[in-house]
């Protein structure tokens, strides 16, 4: 907390319509009340970094994931991207996977890197593994993921990977007391020793389905807080919002590095 002063500023100036100075990444929320558990992406103690919300409004979990046409949704988004970009955000990112719909899109209307979804990480995890290994999607519904989504974020559809769904496909209760709007408790909350057995569930019986499977990527903002337990289970890389947020930030704000010769 206590740290010398940048000494590599010395003079400062505006940069073009930026609000605000010394932002980190800027995170485009749902307009839905649901609560999130530290690491989910709408809970933003958890991260060593600054983090700037904007709620797009009147779009919510259905508006984004189960309805057909989502083409009401992308002013709504274009409004939020460029409002984070105005506030002197360094990167923009969403907090839900299916946001991947509108990456090429948003990438193209403001002037900061973006990164819509976490299924940005999956043609790179394919290429770490070699084509003879699948990389496992683990997404929260997977009967809404679109050729569309994947496309939009360069996933070749049929190439090396795998999807589950979390919900529909193994059954995460405490997840449908958050995000399922007809089953969410009142108000909307979870356990997390019980949120967090039904992902390892999950997880894990997803990993033993496919004995290639060299690497998993998490689609859900909500994942990565249990995404460590899974791994000390299946002892393969994990990428999530987690690593995808981390790796933004850095990019954006590259680290100094201090040490000695």
């Amino acid at each position: 907390m206590y740290q010398n002063r940048d000494m590599g500023i010395s003079y400062i100036n505006a940069r073009k319509s930026h609000r605000c100075y010394g932002m980190g990444l800027g995170v485009i929320i749902l307009d839905d009340v649901y609560p999130g558990f530290p690491g989910d992406v709408r809970n933003a103690s958890a991260y060593p970094f600054p983090v700037q919300y904007e709620i797009i409004k009147n779009v919510d979990i259905r508006d984004l994931v189960v309805e057909e046409d989502k083409s009401p949704c992308l002013e709504p988004i274009q409004t939020a991207a460029k409002n984070l970009e105005n506030m002197g955000c360094r990167a923009i990112a969403a907090e839900c996977g299916y946001f991947a719909y509108f990456q090429k899109e948003i990438a193209g209307y403001v002037d900061v890197p973006v990164f819509m979804s976490s299924l940005l990480q999956v043609s790179f995890a394919q290429k770490l593994i070699g084509s003879n290994r699948v990389v496992g999607l683990l997404v929260a519904e997977r009967r809404y993921l679109k050729d569309a989504h994947l496309e939009a974020v360069d996933i070749d559809p049929g190439s090396n990977y795998v999807v589950a769904g979390a919900e529909d496909d193994y059954g995460c209760p405490e997840f449908k007391h958050l995000w399922s709007q007809s089953q969410r408790t009142d108000p909307p909350g979870a356990v997390y020793e019980k949120a967090e057995k039904d992902f390892i569930r999950a997880g894990t019986a997803f990993y033993k389905e496919y004995p290639n499977m060299g690497a998993m990527v998490l689609e859900c903002t909500g994942f990565q807080p249990f995404a460590r337990a899974l791994q000390r289970e299946i002892e393969i890389p994990i990428f999530s919002w987690g690593t995808l947020l981390d790796y933004a930030y850095s990019v954006a704000v590259h680290r100094d590095y201090y040490g000695h010769v």
